[in-house]
Parts: structure tokens; sequence; C-alpha cells
């Protein structure tokens, strides 16, 4: 605001403190009207004055209120600070060679394609959620892979996770889960679920440190079939899941560590599912008891990892319910290596859940898997995995054959 020459000392002054101080436009016109009233200034220092103050306080409005549009936006575009946006690519040449004098035409030989992406997000500083997209042939939970066939047609996706993480900051690393969720226990290889299987139903973890070691503890509830018997859409005629797990993490010596846990995966109302024992179960129902472990040993050259499980169906009454695998990993640079043993006898673990890759996903089966990775560059590996199963019992038209299986897969993710 421009100030006349022909102001008083006192005046100029007094107008100078008055408008330099953030008051409001209110105060500053009363102090025009006041300076005019008492002759600090003539008629035309007053109409000159009160433009530059209609002037100024347009100039402050607009800038108020574009602050206030900034604010608003800020605030409804706040989540995406909070979200983060995590995917996969990935390309897979699979063959599978079945040795059968009967029929080959279980053989395949093919090229897949798997693509993942979720958006999870920190809803306040104790929720957060996640949603997940995935590709795949069909709705088989054991699988996003998209086979490349029918004439580029388009492929469809599927809602993969879809989940609320409660976790009140009361009580640290307590996690109550809900929804479609990534698998709440703890796994040391995948006779009884496979890796890419996303359970449904509610969960609670957690971990707590007890001296130097670490012990860890999930439950959970979930719902594999609404009104399974027809009998009624209640709770009790559904085929359902309950899991309870228990273990521990510690460091005998700075290079050596251990792992060990026990698990049970109880099915309620398995008896009418047909879907549970589809892939070579005889058995009806089901109650899996497992125990785990894994020793890391980085005193070596290269670190060293051993692993394996133990698995017991003691709902099954004909001797062939039990599975266990044995494994060794192992990561140095860019390359990584991983191989284990399984023997999966017909009803040790639930058919529909076990490995999808490994004998054509049926239990009945035994034999080796390896993998060995290479990290290209940051997000970017090319794998290979071959497994050499034979089968007891599956779809094959006899028993006793061999599946085997290469998966050469190049994975980018970001």
């Amino acid at each position: 605001m421009r100030v006349v020459s022909t102001l008083t000392g006192v005046s100029l002054t007094g107008l100078l403190l008055a408008l330099s101080t953030p008051a409001s436009a209110a105060v500053d016109a009363k102090l025009l009207e006041m300076l005019r009233a008492n002759g600090s200034i003539n008629q035309a220092q007053y109409s000159e004055l009160q433009a530059d103050l209609a002037t100024e306080n347009k100039e402050k409005a607009a800038q108020k209120a574009q602050v206030e549009r900034a604010s608003s936006f800020e605030q409804k575009v706040a989540w995406a600070a909070k979200t983060q946006v995590k995917g996969d690519v990935r390309l897979r040449y699979e063959d599978v060679n079945v040795d059968n004098p009967i029929s080959r035409s279980n053989n395949q030989d093919r090229e897949r394609v798997r693509a993942r992406v979720g958006f999870y997000s920190e809803i306040n500083p104790q929720v957060d959620a996640g949603v997940r997209i995935a590709t795949g042939s069909s709705a088989d939970g054991r699988s996003t892979n998209q086979s490349l066939d029918n004439y580029f047609e388009k492929k469809s996706l599927w809602v993969d996770l879809a989940y609320l993480d409660w976790h009140p900051t009361g009580i640290p690393n307590l996690h109550l889960v809900g929804g479609k969720m990534p698998q709440q226990w703890v796994s040391m290889g995948d006779i009884i679920w496979d890796s890419d299987l996303n359970p449904e139903g509610v969960a609670v973890t957690y971990k707590h440190n007890v001296g130097s070691a670490e012990v860890f503890g999930s439950a959970g509830h979930y719902t594999l079939k609404d009104n399974v018997d027809g009998d009624g859409v209640q709770f009790k005629h559904d085929a359902q899941l309950y899991h309870a797990q228990l273990g521990t993490k510690f460091a005998a010596t700075d290079t050596l560590k251990f792992t060990v846990g026990a698990s049970l995966f109880a099915f309620d109302n398995d008896k009418p599912s047909a879907f549970l024992r589809a892939l070579g179960n005889t058995t009806d129902e089901f109650q899996l008891v497992e125990g785990f472990g894994q020793v890391d040993y980085t005193g070596l050259a290269i670190p060293l990892s051993a692993y394996g499980q133990y698995v017991k169906n003691t709902e099954s009454t004909d001797g062939k319910d039990q599975a266990w695998l044995t494994g060794v990993k192992t990561k140095l640079g860019a390359w990584s290596l991983d191989y284990n043993y399984r023997d999966v006898q017909r009803n040790g673990v639930v058919s529909a859940f076990t490995d999808s890759d490994f004998g054509n996903g049926f239990t009945g089966s035994r034999g080796h898997k390896v993998k060995v990775g290479y990290e290209i560059d940051k997000n970017f590996s090319l794998g290979a995995a071959y497994l050499m199963a034979k089968t007891d019992y599956s779809n094959l038209p006899n028993s006793n054959a061999s599946v085997d299986t290469l998966q050469v897969d190049l994975e980018a993710k970001f």
C-alpha cells in the first residue's frame, strides 16, 4: 500500500504499524476511517488508500482460496503417499514328460505367462489393506499361470488377494487379518500347501522375543465351501479349516541359527466334500499334524540352509497317511540353488491343496525337485526348475509312472 507524503509523522507511523501486522480487513478499514475523521488524511488520500486496501484484500482472499484448494487436494491424494504398488511378470516355458508306455497323451509342451499387480495401503497407523489381481487359466487357487493359447484371445484376471490387516499399536507384533489373504503360517515346504494358494477367512499372528529367541504363533478359521452338505446355510453345514501353529527361532552361535515349530490343520465337514479328495486321496477325513524346521549355517564359504517338514493325517486309517520333505538351499551373489526330496503318500495331505506342479499335482508321489536361479539385474532374474516324480496314484492310465517336469522362467518384479 502506498503512503502519501503529506501524512504527518505520527499518522504515518501509526498507519505503517497497523497495516504491517496480520490484522483483518475490517480493522484496516476502520483505521482508515479514523485517520480521515481526525484530519490526518484528506479525501483524495483516503480514496487512494481505500483502493489499495481493497486490492490487497482481494489478493489475500485469492491466496487463501489457493491454499485451501491445495490443502483439499493433498487430503484427497494423501492415501497415494501411503500406498505401495507391487507386482511381477513371469514368462515360463514348461515341458511335462510322462514316461508311460500305454499313453503319452498327458505330455505337455507349452509357454505360459503370469502377471500380478497388488495395491497395499496404510489406512491409518493401525490398519493396512491389500488387494491383488492375477492371471490364471481358471479359478484354481493353486496356479496363476496362463497358457499362451487360443489365437491371441484376451486373458482372464482374478482377485488373488483382498484383505485387511489390523495391528493395534498397543500390542506390537500382533496382527488380525481377514479376507482373502497370504498364508499366515510359516512353511518349510509345499507338500501341504501350494505356494500360490491364498486362504480365505480370519487369522491372528503374533511374535515375541524371549531372551535371544523369537517365539511366533498363529491361528485361523477359514471357510472352504458354504453349505457343503446341503442341509442349511449355517456355519455348522460349511466345509471349514482351522489352523494353529507355534514355533521359535533362535541362534545357537553367531553362525548357526535354528527354526522349529509344529502345526495343526483340522478340517470340519470334510466328509461331504468331493473336491478335497479329487486328486488322489481315498480318505474323506483330514486332520494334519505337522512338524517343521530349518537350520541356517553361515560359517562356510557359502551360506547353507537345511530344511524339512513331516506331516501325518491322523484321520486316515489305511496306513498311507504320511508325507515328508527334506531339502537344502544356498545363495551366493547372483546365484541361488534349492534342492529337496519328498515322499507324499496317498492320504498324507489334502490332494486339492498340495504342490500343483509335482507329479501333476497328485498325492501318492515321491521324487526330487531342484531349482536354480540367477539374478540378471535388479528385480530381473532367470530361473529353472526340474521335478522328477514317481507316481503311485494319479490320473495316469497306470500306476508307477514317471512325471518329469522342466520349467524355465524369466521374471521381472516392480
